[in-house]
Parts: C-alpha cells; structure tokens; sequence
C-alpha cells in the first residue's frame, strides 16, 4: 500500500501586523504636526479673515479691535492747510463781526444794515432800498459806498461769501425784469461786481436770487415789505483753518 506523503503546513508570518502600526503611528504624527502647524496661525490675520468671512455671510459683522500687524505710516502733512478747533474759527467769525459792525456802524445805528452771527456763520444784511431804485438792480452811489467799506473787511481774509437777494411780493412793473426772481438775482449779481471791484477775490464770492420767497416779516405793512427786500452776504470760514488763522491775525493787529 502506497504511503501518502504528510503535507508541510505553510509557515505563518506572525510579524505582519507591524506594518499596519507602523502606518497608523506615522499618520499619528502628521496629524499631530498639521495640528501644532494650525495652532501657530497668526491670530491677527486668522480674525481679520474671521471679520471678512462674517460680513459677507451674514452682512452683520462683529465687534473686535483688530491686531495691530504692521505700525501705520505717519500721515504726510499737507503744505498751506491747518486744521484748527472749532471753538476757534468761531472767535475768528466773531472778530470779523466786529469788525464789519464798526466799519458799518453808522448804518447800523440808521436800521440800514443788520450784522448776526451764529451757527459758525456771519450775516451782513443790507436793506435794497439805499442800494438800487425801485425795479432797478443799478446799484446807487450809496451802494458803492457801503461795497468800498464791506470790501475793506472782507478782501484780506479767503472766506466764502454767499450774495443773496431778496424781494417783497409786490410784482414788478418796469419791463426789464420778469419777475422778482430775476430782480433778486440781478441784485446780488451787482452787489458781487462791486464786492470784486473793491478787492475781493471772484472765486470767494457767490450770486443767488431768492425773490420774494424767504421773507422776514409778513408783507402785510409797509415795515415788512421794507425788511423784505434786502441784499444778504452770508460768510462763512472754510474748514482748513487758513480764513480762521487770518482772521484770528488781523483781529489782534487791526
């Protein structure tokens, strides 16, 4: 009878499951270096793209005081501009108040001329009627006068002037204008060539004509169609202090 051969078993490798340890201990480690990595982000820079990513999914960003990544370059200042306080353009108006109210005192004490100030602003008003004739913007010899003085005051200081004129609601009769629209118009327009004669700048000045839209006093009575027609010079210092700077000057060296 034919002996049968006994089969050699297989030799079992019981060393295998190194491989696969070894694997899973090197994933281990580079997840622990990308994390530690992600930890070292620049916090700065991570919440500024935070704040970014905030306001535009939600359109409501939150409240953070950023970190300050790089110190900010120093502003160049701006040759011929001084930016002054408040408080000190207003000193500024008020001693170009006064002095307009001692250059127009006489027709102040006559009712003639009207100086205000406030809100940051200075109001010279002048009654029309010993500026122009009736119906007529032809400014007289008396509104020569008064723009020689108004110009004095005025034309060393870059200050903006607004030129406004005004009616009563009585219509017009001569032909040459309109309405009281153009008369006021007129008005200021010739107020503006004479303030420009007596030496202050073009570009400082401004024509509007308001007609008999704005009144002061109802044009009831004589007295109210009176105050109602009027030349206005609004004035008002710019914002960069230069008009102040000057003002401020020419108050403590009249």
């Amino acid at each position: 009878m034919r002996r049968r051969r006994k089969r050699h078993e297989e030799h079992a490798n019981h060393e295998g499951w190194a491989i696969p340890y070894g694997d899973l201990v090197t994933l281990l480690l580079a997840f622990f270096v990308v994390m530690y990595s992600i930890s070292q982000v620049n916090e700065g820079k991570y919440r500024i793209v935070s704040e970014s990513l905030n306001a535009a999914f939600r359109g409501d960003p939150a409240t953070f005081n950023p970190m300050q990544l790089d110190p900010p370059a120093p502003a160049a200042p701006v040759a011929g501009v001084v930016q002054l306080p408040v408080d000190l353009r207003a000193l500024a108006l008020r001693q170009l108040a006064e002095q307009a109210e001692k250059a127009m005192d006489p027709l102040i004490q006559q009712g003639l001329v009207d100086v205000e100030r406030g809100a940051g602003k200075l109001s010279i008003a002048i009654r029309s009627d010993m500026l122009f004739g009736s119906g007529s913007a032809a400014p007289s010899p008396a509104a020569q006068s008064v723009a020689k003085l108004l110009g004095e005051v005025l034309r060393d200081f870059p200050v903006d002037i607004k030129v406004e004129g005004h009616t009563d609601n009585v219509p017009v009769i001569s032909g040459t204008f309109p309405s009281n629209w153009e008369l006021s118009a007129a008005r200021a327009s010739s107020v503006v060539h004479l303030l420009i004669a007596g030496g202050v700048q073009p570009q400082r000045l401004a024509a509007v004509g308001y007609g008999e839209y704005r009144p002061v006093l109802p044009n009831a009575t004589a007295d109210g169609r009176n105050a109602n027609r009027r030349v206005v010079l609004l004035v008002e210092a710019d914002d960069s202090g230069e008009a102040s700077a000057a003002l401020l000057a020419a108050g403590e060296n009249p």
